[in-house]
């Protein structure tokens, strides 16, 4: 049954889009089919954002279709079908023209900047949620007594927990070449170069090198400055030689920057960013927490957040936990917050019903439905929900709250955050769902704010 309404669903949403004649191309992500139109004159948005499943739609460098965690797989799973049954889709063919017309629209450096970071980190995203979980649960049972520290068991669950974080910044490496052009086993070795405990026995400039000094910054302007090497090279060298010569020169010319100039300024960027943040939520406190929690959301909707992912990474890496990613994630229970008051107050079955298919998700920290299907369209419960996550990330600045790795906010980010700080952070989730939902439902919604929801 579920699957035949998945099916349904995947009908409802191809029909609007012109059907799979006009599908250029398409993916999805943790919560979004994300498709490329031929012909965007053909799509029917407004009858999209109908649908009962589709939580709403968001027009970007792709026609993003919000339907949830978990529901996306098997919608698109469907969606696919649909297309192959009709003949597929030659994406090379299709979708080169509308990929032309997108890149000129979303070519500005910052933009393109931003969507290179995102494609660095976001497939590490899954690696990092799974091993942040089992190395906060973990530490959680052995504080508990539940497990003695020592045991064989807790060591073999550290090991699998903690082994990603210890290794990175190959995994960077790999990912930062890919989306410069450069091959990702050379991306690799510049994250090795970084990380090599070997690197603890060179002596430059009356200085001796610190394996892991720069951190994935280091990394990343390493792996970008080999792909760029090695395309640069590439021109130069006979197709015969081209297999031993480019990858050589590249390593070895690599090799010298990194050492000589990649790891120092990689350090002192680290040094800016993670001593700059520490300082002001010292010296801030819970006013810093305020204005870092409010500002979240409009950074998600404009895709800024993206950004960040190195930022709280090098955090961990450098001060052994990060207390950025606990303040940041009270956006999401502000939005929790100013959804439940909206469905308190409204007597709009649709509109209920899209809060209804985005609250669970919003909960366990994927707060794009809620964001894009419900506060955002509305308008004034999206600044009341900023408003709630500010009181949340000053109580989170205020009382020092860290996590020890990264992952989904919401109530799931419990299990990474610091040992003996977990009751502290849950109360101030519970504060910003509270000051959410008390600022909406006092001045952020009235029903005749709902029109399109009729």
């Amino acid at each position: 049954m579920a699957g035949e309404n998945n099916k349904v669903l995947a009908e409802k949403i191809l029909e609007q889009l012109g059907g799979s004649t006009n599908i250029g191309n398409y993916t999805h992500c943790m919560t979004r089919l994300r498709v490329t139109p031929n012909d965007e004159s053909v799509v029917n948005k407004a009858a999209l954002k109908k649908i009962d499943g589709v939580l709403g739609v968001v027009e970007e460098e792709t026609l993003q279709i919000i339907l949830g965690p978990g529901k996306v797989n098997k919608v698109t799973e469907e969606f696919g079908k649909l297309i192959d049954a009709s003949g597929g889709i030659n994406l090379k063919e299709r979708a080169a023209s509308t990929k032309s017309e997108i890149n000129k629209k979303n070519a500005t450096p910052f933009k393109l900047f931003l969507r290179k970071i995102a494609g660095i980190f976001i497939p590490l995203i899954p690696a990092l949620v799974a091993s942040g979980l089992i190395t906060g649960i973990t530490k959680a049972i052995v504080q508990a007594g539940w497990l003695a520290g020592d045991s064989q068991l807790a060591t073999i669950l550290s090991v699998i927990g903690g082994g990603l974080f210890g290794y990175l910044g190959i995994l960077v490496g790999t990912n930062a070449a890919k989306e410069f052009g450069g091959s990702p086993a050379l991306g690799a070795i510049a994250g090795i170069l970084i990380i090599n405990p070997a690197v603890a026995g060179i002596h430059l400039f009356g200085t001796d090198l610190l394996p892991g000094r720069g951190g994935l910054i280091g990394v990343l302007f390493a792996a970008i400055f080999i792909a760029l090497v090695e395309k640069r090279v590439r021109k130069f060298v006979p197709t015969s030689l081209d297999l031993f010569v480019t990858p050589t020169v590249a390593l070895l010319v690599t090799g010298i920057v990194t050492y000589l100039v990649f790891m120092p300024i990689g350090g002192f960027v680290s040094d800016v960013i993670t001593k700059g943040l520490t300082s002001l939520l010292d010296m801030g406190g819970a006013v810093a927490g305020f204005v870092l929690g409010a500002t979240f959301l409009p950074l998600v909707v404009t895709g800024l957040h993206q950004g960040l992912t190195p930022i709280h990474l090098e955090l961990i890496n450098t001060i052994g936990d990060d207390p950025l990613l606990p303040i940041l994630a009270m956006g999401g229970a502000g939005q929790v917050g100013a959804a439940f008051a909206i469905y308190v107050k409204t007597k709009k079955k649709r509109l209920k019903q899209a809060i209804g298919g985005g609250l669970p998700a919003g909960i366990l920290g994927i707060g794009e439905p809620l964001i894009f299907g419900v506060t955002l369209p509305l308008g004034r419960p999206f600044l009341t929900a900023c408003l709630g996550a500010g009181v949340g990330g000053a109580f989170q600045a205020a009382f020092g709250i860290a996590t020890i790795a990264i992952g989904v906010s919401g109530l799931p980010l419990a299990f990474i955050v610091v040992t003996g700080q977990v009751l502290l952070y849950l109360v101030g989730v519970l504060i910003a769902y509270a000051a959410g939902f008390v600022f909406t439902y006092l001045f952020g919604f009235k029903d005749e704010m709902a029109g399109e929801f009729d």
